[in-house]
């Protein structure tokens, strides 16, 4: 794909969602945080069922400390692997007051070090809560840049440096909540809805849905 390409393809997905975010409801980066943490293996829609009961009752690291492992699993134990969910956010939040005085850390590295925290989990806080041009890599994120050719690549990590690499600077910012959002409504793992693409003749992939497979 050329850069050409790759640039109409962001131009269209900027035209359609020009301030697009995270479908995370989060009020601080530290619910944000949470909600990352909560949302591996799980959805949005189920983690903000979630936190809509846990975060008007403890919003902060001091909070949850406070609420304890067990009281916390109780208001998240619809989502799948609570259990060690709970255990790495109570860990998390004591390292934040420990070493952080309550915040959540700006860097990567201090980030990575926060348990249940990988580098799609930091991308995604360094990128929509502090602002960083970051491209976290989920699996709908890695099919459509596979799918498109966009950004083709065997790992997460591949991936990410590509998009890093080909994206044009003043589509960075958003890039992450674009594609995502175009994996998980249009770009869809099992039927993707290429008639109402709306980058259906920029894309790449080879075996396009009709109007009647999709």
């Amino acid at each position: 794909m050329n850069p050409a390409k790759r640039a109409e393809i962001y131009r269209r997905l900027r035209a359609a969602n020009p301030a697009p975010t995270t479908e995370l409801i989060h009020q601080s980066p530290f619910e944000l945080l949470v909600s990352v943490i909560l949302s591996a293996q799980a959805t949005d829609v189920g983690v903000n069922k979630a936190t809509a009961k846990l975060f008007p009752v403890a919003n902060t690291p001091a909070a949850i400390l406070a609420l304890g492992e067990r009281s916390l699993k109780r208001y998240i134990k619809t989502i799948g692997l609570f259990n060690s969910k709970a255990k790495n956010i109570i860990k998390t939040c004591r390292i934040l007051l420990d070493k952080h005085d309550g915040e959540v850390p700006r860097s990567r590295d201090a980030l990575e070090k926060l348990p249940g925290v990988g580098r799609k989990t930091a991308n995604v806080i360094l990128n929509t809560a502090f602002g960083e041009p970051t491209i976290a890599v989920d699996t709908h994120i890695f099919r459509v840049s596979n799918r498109t050719r966009l950004a083709p690549g065997k790992t997460p990590l591949e991936v990410e440096k590509k998009l890093l690499k080909f994206t044009p600077d003043e589509f960075k910012q958003d890039a992450h909540h674009w594609l995502i959002l175009h994996g998980r409504y249009v770009c869809k793992a099992r039927k993707p809805d290429c008639p109402e693409c709306l980058i259906a003749d920029l894309c790449e992939y080879r075996t396009k849905t009709t109007a009647d497979a999709a």
